[in-house]
């Protein structure tokens, strides 16, 4: 099935704008088929399964449809639970977020009647409702229906095992007969199909197959996380199986930012692709990648179309896709040319229907692992230090310490009490003591930087190190401030910055100073000799939705600093970040 971006669908500005701050590049092939013949004006039955991203295929025209002057509910959406009611509701409202004067209300049982009053009389336009209450509604006369335009059946066949039948018809009789119908159902049984007989005209039937495609070259498994603890969880994956040149694979392009800050912040070397990058840096990034001069690299799907690499060593899921051809796509990146390849994803618990989904196109065989232990990591790491030092003996390259040896020895030490002694100095060296590891809190553990004892592989990377959070390096006095567009108010990080500048003038990332954030504006110190040449790189490219400007600017007051907002912590290891 052809794949399809956003922007091809045909959406109004204010549409594309609320998809894009979802951090949605690629619509899922319910959405691809769906949303053209819906915003036609079509009757639809759609088939597909949970998780494939059906909410958007029909939130998405209804937001299209309404007029927001009118006060009058012009779109019902029925839900068989009062849990499926309240998540539509949020993406309707994610969706609506730039269309002012466009309201929902999510009404269900189990909620006060008197706080669905008080919402009914404020006039949203978009309701969202299980069937006994929105009957319940339609007797009191608290809810009018005369002006519905569109009706959707969500999860229709589940409706009709619990009951709801009659209800349902009952509502489909009080609504206008010009109006479009919409019904989504992973089946269609008897009951279902008499219902669309009586009460849709010529409607255009959508099914989202799942097809079979077996990759047997690859490893596949997958690991069963808390949603807080992603995060962690992959990154003791990492050191597990000490990863030199892997692809992590985000949902969206915010996840993929706040991914990288945290894995750059703890030490790792990664950067990141997605559709926010101009073409320019998206080459630059991609050429980094394949001349390995990156271990890790964290992308969206559309990204990472055109990125043709041999010898990647494993690829990472960090959500799964809602198209489980995506999965497959993904995961064919490694294990190429007929060598072994490895693929972990992590699943939370929404994520299961999707894992089934996979299963069954791959017919593959996707073990489930256990999230490692930090015994796992401290025998690894022990384990690496071991082969190092008995590679460095037998090698012979390395300068005799005898008299040191000596000297200690003189002084009362055990050769083996000063062999643990360097070995201790060596994985505090490294971030990795494990005293400085809490193991009562997996959230809490946060590997801070590599677990392993190989020899570095090139010059030191000083922007993996920031030694406070706002700062990547310290230039002397003669450095030059530059003002930037953009604050934390739209979600600005250091790391942003730094990626932005060094990407774009292609110049090394130790050319920049102090990164100073505040709610709407930046200050980034860099080298004076460098200014000019950043300045021109960097006005007019994109940095978190935004068309940077930048120009040079007298020194940030010491007392501007704010507080860092509560809600974005990206430097902060201890700490999860929260989705948006």
């Amino acid at each position: 099935m052809t794949q399809k971006l956003f922007a091809e669908l045909g959406l109004s500005p204010d549409l594309l704008k609320a998809v894009e701050r979802m951090g949605f590049e690629q619509a899922a092939p319910i959405q691809a088929e769906t949303i053209p013949k819906l915003m036609a004006g079509s009757d639809l039955i759609g088939q597909s399964q949970t998780g494939s991203g059906k909410t958007a295929a029909f939130g998405i025209p209804a937001v299209e449809l309404v007029d927001a002057k009118s006060r009058a509910v012009q779109v019902l959406m029925l839900c068989p639970t009062r849990e499926l009611a309240s998540q539509v509701a949020e993406e309707i409202a994610k969706l609506a977020y730039f269309k002012k004067g466009v309201r929902e209300l999510p009404v269900y049982g189990g909620q006060s009647y008197e706080h669905q009053f008080r919402g009914l009389k404020a006039g949203p336009q978009i309701v969202i409702g299980t069937p006994g209450r929105i009957i319940d509604h339609i007797g009191q006369g608290t809810l009018k229906l005369d002006k519905v335009r569109m009706v959707v059946l969500d999860e229709a066949d589940r409706m009709f095992d619990m009951g709801f039948r009659e209800d349902i018809e009952k509502i489909l009789e009080s609504i206008p007969t010009e109006r479009q119908l919409v019904l989504f159902s992973a089946t269609l049984p008897p009951p279902i199909k008499k219902i669309i007989e009586r009460f849709t005209r010529d409607p255009v039937h959508v099914r989202i197959e799942a097809t079979s495609l077996t990759v047997p070259a690859i490893d596949q498994s997958y690991v069963e996380v808390d949603f807080r603890s992603r995060t962690e969880v992959l990154c003791r994956l990492i050191d597990l199986y000490d990863v030199q040149y892997g692809l992590i694979f985000g949902f969206t392009k915010i996840q993929v930012d706040e991914l990288t800050e945290t894995l750059i912040a703890r030490g790792y070397n990664a950067d990141k692709l997605h559709g926010d990058m101009t073409q320019a840096m998206r080459e630059r990034v991609m050429k980094r990648f394949r001349d390995r001069k990156v271990e890790l690299l964290v992308a969206t799907d559309v990204a990472a179309r055109g990125l043709d690499v041999d010898d990647l060593e494993i690829v990472f899921n960090y959500e799964l896709p809602h198209d489980p051809e995506d999965y497959v796509h993904r995961i064919g990146r490694t294990g190429r040319a007929g060598k072994s390849g490895k693929a972990i994803s992590l699943v939370t618990g929404r994520e299961f229907g999707r894992l089934q989904q996979v299963l069954r196109f791959t017919k593959a065989k996707i073990e489930r692992i256990s999230v490692p232990r930090l015994e796992d990591l401290e025998e690894k790491h022990a384990n690496r230090m071991v082969e190092s030092l008995r590679n460095t003996i037998q090698e012979g390259k390395f300068k005799r310490q005898d008299k040191l040896l000596e000297d200690l020895m003189e002084s009362g030490h055990a050769p083996g009490e000063i062999v643990s002694a360097l070995i201790h100095l060596l994985a505090g060296e490294s971030g990795r003591s494990p005293e400085r590891i809490r193991e009562d809190d997996p959230r809490q553990a946060r590997p801070a930087a590599r677990s392993d004892s190989r020899p570095p592989r090139g010059p030191r990377d000083e922007s993996r190190e920031p030694a406070d959070p706002r700062v990547a390096k310290r230039i002397d006095e003669s450095g030059v401030w530059l003002k930037f567009n953009v604050g934390h108010n739209y979600g600005a990080a250091p790391g942003d910055f730094v990626g932005c500048i060094a990407n774009e003038s292609g110049l090394p990332r130790t050319v920049i100073g102090p990164i100073q954030i505040l709610p709407t504006i930046s200050f980034v110190q860099v080298a004076a000799e460098h200014a000019e040449a950043i300045l021109k790189a960097v006005i007019g490219t994109r940095l978190r939705g935004r068309n940077v400007n930048a120009m040079v600017a007298a020194p940030p007051r010491p007392d501007s600093r704010p507080e860092r907002p509560p809600t974005r912590e990206p430097y902060k290891p201890k700490r999860e970040r929260k989705r948006e």
